[in-house]
């Protein structure tokens, strides 16, 4: 592979530059523009530089390894004396086969930065003319076209002050630019499987999680990549490169919504995830998940969720006094319903999962309107239950019949899923690092245990007759099966209020009422005899299901929670504020996927060393969340000589200049830090 991506783009570095005086006379398929962050900097300072490119619908441009095929984007700068250039940096990209090829590429419009060094003592006015010459690959799924642009800006040494609407896109563009994570990972190529190590907090967001290299040597490009989430840090496995690397690697971790990290991974031994050790997976090893899949999927049976479905089901196949045969048929067709959606669910979980999506079972349970909609189901079933509404169809729990049973199993198959318990967790986590087939069959075996009862129910005639003969008392048993259901309704409601807000909650909450209000109309309908008996339920229940369909995700609070008494957020003007007060500032910047922060702050920042020393010298604590890439941290860390998190200032009472501190604090070292203010 490592050879046949060296001959490619040998061959393609030929013909760019056989083809770059008949590409500048083409049309270009990527247009771009060389804009300067600010045209009057300082001297001494830095200014920015961005490569702001749009590429025609259907063309894209390449990153900085382009993967299997491609050319990285070449610079040739014309400079005034004693002006530099530094280094191209690129967005996160995105992935591309074609033919069977990976190809790490930018299909919507995007942006490369590179800092200019201005050199001191220039007077101001003098002018910076600054030319480049660009070349690139620019391709569809088809065709590739070498092009070749020669860009130019002008730019007058001044005060440094720019204008906010060209700041604004910079701002815009470093967001997309990778971090630095500021931990060194571990990488280890053994047996053909390359696997990586990332130090990452377990309660930092990512998703879609995906390994860029900015080498070769790391990963066979086109191979799938599983990440799974261990604790603190994030386990990385996939197809290693024929020709391995032998030192440290470099590349980015991609975390989803474009954001990403770019990070350092040192040689080494790295274990599998502890939810996954063995990944190997003997045949034995199989077996034993599949049968603590079995044994889960039976427990789920007492859960409040699954438990009044299954009981009505089996009192009512008692009450039927079906023939043996016909039994048997309806026990078989109740089993096919659970299987099937278990195999459904565990399809669609293991299809994310090689798209690059880090989901577990249950997935479909982080989208509020998933809730909603098992919360009208469910309500729905406690309020029949509670005798709110008697309704002749669809009778699920007590309808005769393959067809009642086969919908009857798939209803408690998808209203099982809220629920877990004891040996689901190590059986659903070995599914996902089995091949697909066997790991099928653990969704299977969940299914199969969860229709176990009424599949015994059904063969056993013995079962049959210990079940209760049919009386009044199946009323009252109906009235106390609904509580576990209103139960596992409230239970929903509380996940809908955690997701989506106090508002979602109430909408879904108001097409629950909806939705009953309709069903109860209905029901007195049909206890009178009238015709069309069903149209109040059926506009009800479309209105009740586009409500929960339009409940979105809450907005994740804009400020870190602070864990300190008094703590604020940071901000150059609230800074300036408290130095103007005189009062001693410590600063902080973090971030949630910044492990060394998460670590500083529990072992030093939040002790009780720290709260004491910092109420006692009225020192004030201000604090950077730097979770999302804020641009505006991001131009201030950088003015202080960092790339990333954590970065810890302390400004003592008076002081010109912040105190930088190390990246390891002790709770020592800050309880010291107001003596010496």
């Amino acid at each position: 592979m490592a050879a046949r991506q060296a001959w490619v783009t040998a061959f393609l570095f030929a013909v760019m530059a056989l083809l770059s005086p008949l590409s500048a006379a083409q049309t270009r398929h990527v247009a771009i523009d060389l804009v300067a962050e600010n045209v009057r900097p300082a001297a001494g300072s830095t200014v920015t530089l961005a490569f702001d490119s749009r590429p025609e619908p259907h063309w894209h441009g390449y990153w900085q390894n382009p993967g299997d095929a491609g050319v990285e984007t070449q610079l040739k700068w014309t400079l005034p004396k004693g002006v530099r250039a530094g280094a191209l940096r690129y967005p996160v990209p995105q992935r591309l086969i074609v033919g069977g090829l990976m190809n790490y590429v930018y299909e919507a419009p995007f942006a490369q930065l590179v800092d200019l060094m201005i050199p001191p003592g220039l007077a101001p006015g003098t002018r910076l003319p600054i030319a480049v010459k660009i070349d690139y690959l620019v391709c569809t799924t088809e065709i590739c076209v070498p092009e070749t642009q020669t860009l130019s800006t002008e730019l007058t040494v001044g005060d440094g002050a720019g204008e906010e609407t060209t700041r604004a896109r910079f701002d815009a563009w470093r967001q997309k630019l990778p971090r630095a994570l500021g931990v060194t990972a571990t990488w280890q190529s053994a047996n053909g499987q390359f696997r990586l190590a990332v130090p990452f907090p377990a309660g930092a967001e990512a998703k879609d999680i995906y390994f860029y290299p900015l080498a070769g040597g790391a990963v066979d490009y086109a191979a799938p990549q599983n990440a799974v989430r261990d604790g603190d840090r994030i386990i990385l496995t996939s197809k290693a490169a024929t020709s391995p690397a032998t030192g440290a690697i470099k590349g980015v971790l991609a975390t989803g919504g474009g954001q990403g990290f770019l990070l350092t991974a040192a040689p080494g031994s790295v274990s599998a995830a502890a939810s996954t050790a063995g990944e190997e997976f003997p045949l034995g090893g199989a077996m034993l998940a599949f049968v603590g899949a079995v044994l889960g999927g039976l427990l789920l049976n007492v859960m409040p969720c699954v438990f009044p479905i299954l009981s009505l089901k089996a009192l009512g196949l008692a009450r039927s006094g079906e023939t043996e045969g016909a039994a048997r048929r309806e026990a078989l067709a109740y089993t096919a319903g659970v299987v099937l959606v278990c195999l459904a669910l565990g399809g669609l979980l293991l299809a994310l999962r090689a798209g690059g999506a880090t989901v577990g079972w249950a997935f479909q349970l982080q989208d509020p309107r998933v809730i909603g909609v098992l919360l009208l189901l469910v309500s729905g079933i406690a309020l029949n239950l509670a005798g709110l509404f008697e309704l002749p169809t669809p009778r699920f729990a007590s309808h005769a019949g393959t067809g009642g049973a086969f919908a009857t199993g798939a209803l408690a198959a998808f209203v099982a899923t809220p629920c877990t318990g004891p040996f689901m967790g190590a059986a659903l986590g070995a599914a996902l690092v089995l091949p697909p087939l066997a790991a099928l069959l653990i969704f299977a075996g969940l299914g199969l245990g969860i229709a176990l009862p009424f599949l015994a129910i059904g063969f056993i005639p013995a079962l049959r007759r210990r079940l209760p003969k049919p009386g009044p008392w199946m009323a009252r048993l109906r009235r106390i099966l609904s509580v576990p259901m209103f139960v596992t309704a409230l239970a929903l409601a509380w996940v809908l209020g955690r997701q989506a807000g106090v508002n979602g909650m109430t909408l879904g909450l108001a097409a629950t009422l909806l939705a009953a209000f309709g069903l109860w109309w209905t029901g007195r309908r049909q206890q009178s005899g009238r015709e069309r008996t069903w149209w109040p339920a059926m506009p009800a229940l479309a209105l009740a299901t586009l409500a929960v369909v339009l409940v979105r995700p809450q907005a994740p609070a804009d400020a870190a929670p602070m864990e300190l008494a008094g703590a604020e957020p940071f901000s150059e003007q609230r800074l300036a504020a408290l130095r103007a007060e005189g009062r001693p500032v410590f600063a902080y910047f973090t971030a949630d996927w910044c492990l060394t922060c998460k670590v500083n702050e529990k072992a030093a920042i939040e002790t009780d060393a720290a709260r004491q020393a910092f109420a006692e010298g009225k020192v004030a604590v201000l604090v950077g969340d730097w979770t999302d890439g804020d641009p505006v941290l991001g131009r201030f860390i950088e003015a202080h000589n960092r790339a990333g998190v954590p970065l810890y200032l302390w400004y003592p009472q008076g002081a010109d200049r912040p105190k930088v501190l190390p990246q390891l604090l002790t709770s020592g070292m800050l309880a010291a830090l107001p003596e010496g203010a």
